[in-house]
């Protein structure tokens, strides 16, 4: 069946077709609470003067088939400035499907639509899972490609097990960590906001948030006006919806630690976590993470995920309970444009000087490690025969300035 294609510029607008959008969202198995129009609207809202959206739709006859929101900006690689396109939410959206029922021939129509419509050097989708083989296409059809592993999200398959104890060390931990709490008298609560409570609470956790070394850093979801009004925004909107659960950890009615989830498809998205510095040692996060799957054992959920972690050391303690594992990877579609070719051939100029670059790195820090013998673990003999050496070059000089 062909497809008709048509380009908005919002889909906050009233004629935005939300009922079409939301039908096809649902018949994308991968969907996450990240394609929702309640979280893409809010992303949009939260644009700068600088960003630009532009959100393709297919049609075949009266059903929607595809939408692909893309914000068009100017991202500088070694201070030159080139066009990108990255789909709407990035970078706070943790896990993302292609939203479309489009074969893979109709996709490459659609690839060509956008190069069409809005010139670019690079088109990169983030946190994708799945689509392998309609992005293979889109791949095929660029100048350069890139398929990169961005994240392996550890995921919880909860089971009738889950209602023993866990074993080994996370036992240990988890019970030292509830005597702590306990001892100081703080009490877990569960909360399901609606669109009226969630943003008090958004405020109470932003707090904890801001204290935290995430604000520390500078790399909360809070981390600035922006991002303050962007998620206060989506989780409200999600939050009349139903999506949003929260743990929390009181203390005389304070919250001190949280995590923040979104729930789908009976799927808990462990979006966002943080604790007051001072109570760093009960051990907290462990004990909200094993409220997560008791809860979900009494509201039949079937899983508990990280929605995003590290691709090297991640900490996150759902890797002592993880059933298996998600992968998300980042896709980079390079054009045929004269920018597009530029930036492919630096990233494949990139690629093969890497593993050098990282071995004389390795090289480098190993020597600067390396441990000096210091001057009396030299054998006498030794240090005898370089100090008349030395001495011999001493006459020698000595005799040259003579002359």
């Amino acid at each position: 069946m062909a497809a008709r294609f048509e380009w908005r510029t919002s889909l906050c607008a009233p004629d935005f077709p939300a009922a079409a959008y939301e039908a096809l969202r649902v018949r994308v198995t991968a969907h996450t609470p990240f394609n929702t129009l309640a979280w893409l609207c809010a992303s949009e809202r939260a644009l700068q003067a600088d960003e630009q959206l532009h959100v393709l739709l297919a049609w075949q006859e009266d059903e929607l088939a595809l939408c692909l929101p893309l914000v068009a900006s100017l991202e500088r690689f070694a201070r030159v400035p080139f066009r990108v396109l990255h789909h709407l939410g990035y970078p706070l959206a943790d896990r993302l499907a292609l939203i479309s029922r489009l074969d893979a021939d109709q996709l490459r129509m659609a690839l060509r639509q956008i190069r069409g419509h809005l010139p670019h050097a690079l088109l990169q989708l983030n946190e994708m899972t799945g689509d392998d083989q309609v992005l293979n296409a889109w791949a095929a059809g660029s100048s350069t490609s890139e398929r990169r592993l961005s994240c392996r999200a550890p995921v919880h398959l909860i089971s009738d097990a889950d209602h023993q104890e866990v074993s080994g060390d996370p036992r240990y931990k988890l019970r030292r960590a509830r005597k702590r709490i306990a001892a100081c008298g703080a009490q877990v609560r569960r909360i399901i906001p609606d669109s009226v409570t969630m943003g008090p609470l958004l405020q109470d956790i932003s707090e904890v948030e801001a204290v935290s070394w995430k604000g520390d850093e500078g790399v909360g979801i809070f981390a600035d006006e922006r991002h303050r009004q962007w998620m206060n925004r989506a989780f409200t909107a999600l939050a009349a919806r139903g999506l949003v659960r929260v743990v929390v950890l009181e203390l005389e009615g304070r919250c001190i630690s949280y995590r923040l989830g979104l729930l789908e498809q009976g799927r808990l998205y462990d979006y966002n976590l943080a604790f007051l510095p001072q109570y760093a040692d009960l051990g907290s996060g462990r004990v909200l993470l094993e409220e997560w799957i008791r809860w979900g054992l009494e509201d039949d959920w079937r899983w508990i995920d990280a929605s995003r972690v590290s691709l090297e050391n991640s900490s996150h303690q759902l890797h002592e309970r993880m059933t298996g594992q998600v992968e998300h990877w980042r896709w980079s579609f390079y054009s045929w444009r004269p920018s597009g070719l530029v930036l492919g051939l630096a990233l494949r100029v990139w690629q093969r000087l890497k593993p050098g670059l990282q071995q004389w790195r390795a090289k480098r820090a190993a020597a600067a490690t390396r441990p000096v013998t210091p001057l009396a673990a030299v054998p006498a003999e030794v240090a005898s025969a370089k100090k008349n050496k030395n001495r011999e070059g001493e006459h020698a000089s000595a005799s040259d300035s003579q002359r």
